[in-house]
C-alpha cells in the first residue's frame, strides 16, 4: 500500500473510532450535546497521554512518527478490539503488535483437522517466534516427536541448530536449511527488536551453537518456504518434498507449513512408516 494512502486509511479509522465512542463511555465528565458524536480530538489525546497537536497531524494523515507505545495507548484510549487494535499497528507502522494473548495462541479444531487430513504430508503450525504450536501424525513421526518436547525443543531454530536428529536427518543439506531458517529468524526478530524474548533467544543460541555466533552477524533475511526438501530419514530412507507455507486467515501471526512429497517413491514411504507409529 502506497504510504500516503495508508496513512488516509489510518486518519480516516481513527476519526471512525472516536466518533462512536462517548465521553462518559471514556470515562470523561459529559458536557451536554455535541454538533459532532464522540470524543474531541483533545479528549483522545489527553485520554493516550499526547499533544493534542501530534494526535491531530495523525488524523491529518500527515508522515509523523509513531511508535508501538503511543499506538497502545491510543488504542486504549479509544477502546479497540483486538482486531481493531492489529488493523491500527498495520495502517500506522505497518506491523503487528508484539504481544499476543494467550486466546491468539489457541489452534482451533478446524485448524487441527486442516492438518490432520495432509495425511502423507508433514504439517505444522509456527508463531511468529518460530516456535511449532501444533503439528500432525506425519510432522510428528518426521520432525518430532513434538508431542514430547518442552517448547524450547520445538523452537525451530534451536532444534535446527542443536539437535543431532535434525542434523542426521538432513545430513548434507544441513547447512543450507541452517543458513534459510536462521534468515527467517533474523527478518522475523526485525519486527521486535530488543524485545526481552527475542534477545534471550539469541544470546542462548549465540552460547550454544558456534555455527548460529558465526552466521548471525550476517544479517541475511529471507521470508518463505525452502521449496525442496531433501530428507534421510533413519528407517524410510531417502524422502523428498516440496514446501509450501502460508498465514492463517483469522491469526495471520500463526504459519502453516506443508511439506508435499514430491513423487510416489516419497508417497509410498510415508505411508509405510506412518502405519508402524
Amino acid at each position: 500500500m502506497d504510504d500516503s494512502v495508508r496513512l488516509i486509511e489510518l486518519a480516516q479509522f481513527l476519526r471512525t473510532r472516536r466518533a462512536r465512542l462517548s465521553p462518559e463511555q471514556a470515562g470523561l465528565p459529559g458536557s451536554g450535546r455535541r454538533r459532532t458524536p464522540g470524543l474531541r480530538r483533545g479528549e483522545v489525546a489527553l485520554l493516550a497521554g499526547v499533544s493534542i497537536d501530534w494526535y491531530t497531524w495523525l488524523e491529518q494523515a500527515r508522515p509523523i512518527q509513531v511508535s508501538a507505545q503511543v499506538l497502545d495507548s491510543i488504542s486504549r484510549a479509544l477502546q479497540l478490539g483486538t482486531d481493531e487494535r492489529k488493523h491500527l499497528f498495520l495502517l500506522a507502522l505497518p506491523q503487528l503488535p508484539a504481544d499476543l494473548s494467550n486466546e491468539e495462541d489457541i489452534i482451533s479444531e478446524s485448524l487441527q483437522s486442516f492438518l490432520d487430513h495432509q495425511g502423507a504430508s508433514p504439517a505444522y503450525v509456527t508463531d511468529q517466534r518460530l516456535i511449532v504450536k501444533a503439528w500432525n501424525k506425519a510432522a510428528n513421526t518426521i520432525y518430532g516427536p513434538y508431542d514430547k518436547m518442552p517448547e524450547r525443543e520445538r523452537h525451530t531454530v534451536w532444534r535446527t541448530f542443536l539437535s543431532p536428529n535434525v542434523r542426521q536427518l538432513l545430513q548434507e543439506n544441513w547447512e543450507k536449511h541452517a543458513r534459510h531458517r536462521l534468515a527467517i529468524f533474523r527478518a522475523a526478530y526485525g519486527k521486535f527488536p530488543g524485545d526481552p524474548w527475542w534477545m534471550e533467544m539469541i544470546n542462548e543460541l549465540q552460547l550454544a551453537s558456534d555455527d548460529f555466533r558465526e552466521w548471525w552477524p550476517q544479517h541475511d533475511v529471507l521470508s518463505g518456504p525452502e521449496g525442496e526438501k531433501i530428507n534421510y530419514h533413519p528407517e524410510a530412507g531417502l524422502l523428498i518434498f516440496n514446501q509450501i507455507s502460508f498465514a492463517v486467515s483469522d491469526s495471520p501471526h500463526l504459519t502453516v507449513t506443508v511439506n508435499l512429497p514430491a513423487d510416489e517413491q516419497t508417497v509410498s514411504k510415508m505411508n509405510q512408516l506412518l502405519a508402524k507409529y
